[in-house]
């Protein structure tokens, strides 16, 4: 073959590659939420032998500056080498972040809320075998006004031992775009308002093992405490029995 029909050839597929490559990856990105992290999690309570439950949230989330809507997916997952058992996932919106819906999931009545809160979702998650996951999709609102944060804790299906608890931590920004169709928001990051009077939002901080909740000052994450939330409460009846 001589050097003319071979650089000939050759010209259209690279072409094609490229062609193939931005086909490809374009698509991919638009909704990529990054890798998920388990920033801002901790074991709690003991959790049965060979289980070793943990979450995690995506990296960076993006909110509809018109709607306020977002989507995030949280994911747990059993890391030991034993069948975890019957455990729940709780998925929980603080200040500017509000959970509208989880799939598969029911919401916590509002009395059952931990202090501070202001939307809740309890999912049941059933045994989870060793090694495996389960991630769900959830669906918020991000006033970006405010400081937004979330929690997600795994526990026993009947509420009374919490193995592991992600947050609250804050999704954010420090260079609000209020101009563009979406802002992007990381995780573990204090927002900034984009509204005048920015500079006066209480800061949440990342990665403290304490997060003040409510003007009673209640946490979350109190050391050597058992049942956490629902200490003084009993889940419903149906949440009880767990799936």
């Amino acid at each position: 073959m001589s050097s003319r029909r071979t650089k000939s050839v050759a010209a259209p597929l690279v072409a094609a590659s490229f062609s193939a490559v931005l086909i490809l990856s374009f698509p991919a990105g638009a909704d990529d939420q990054g890798p998920g992290s388990d920033k801002g999690g901790k074991p709690v309570d003991a959790a049965p032998a060979g289980v070793r439950t943990t979450t995690t949230l995506p990296e960076r989330i993006s909110v509809d500056n018109e709607s306020g809507k977002t989507a995030i997916t949280a994911t747990v997952k059993n890391g030991g080498t034993k069948d975890s058992g019957p455990i729940r996932l709780l998925v929980v919106g603080f200040d500017g972040l509000t959970v509208k819906s989880v799939q598969g999931c029911d919401a916590i009545a509002k009395k059952d809320l931990p202090a501070g809160s202001n939307s809740g979702f309890s999912c049941p998650v059933g045994p989870l075998a060793a090694g495996a996951s389960k991630s769900y999709a959830v669906d918020a609102t991000f006033d970006l006004n405010k400081a937004g944060k979330i929690c997600l804790p795994v526990q026993s299906s009947d509420g009374k031992k919490t193995y592991w608890q992600q947050g609250p931590v804050p999704f954010g920004t420090t260079n609000p775009s209020p101009n563009a169709p979406a802002t992007p928001l990381l995780l573990g990051t204090d927002n900034a308002p984009a509204a005048p009077g920015g500079d006066e939002l209480p800061k949440t901080g990342v990665g403290r093992d304490v997060v003040p909740l409510g003007a009673a000052g209640a946490s979350l994450l109190a050391a050597g405490a058992a049942g956490l939330w629902w200490s003084r409460r009993r889940p419903a009846p149906r949440e009880a029995q767990g799936a």
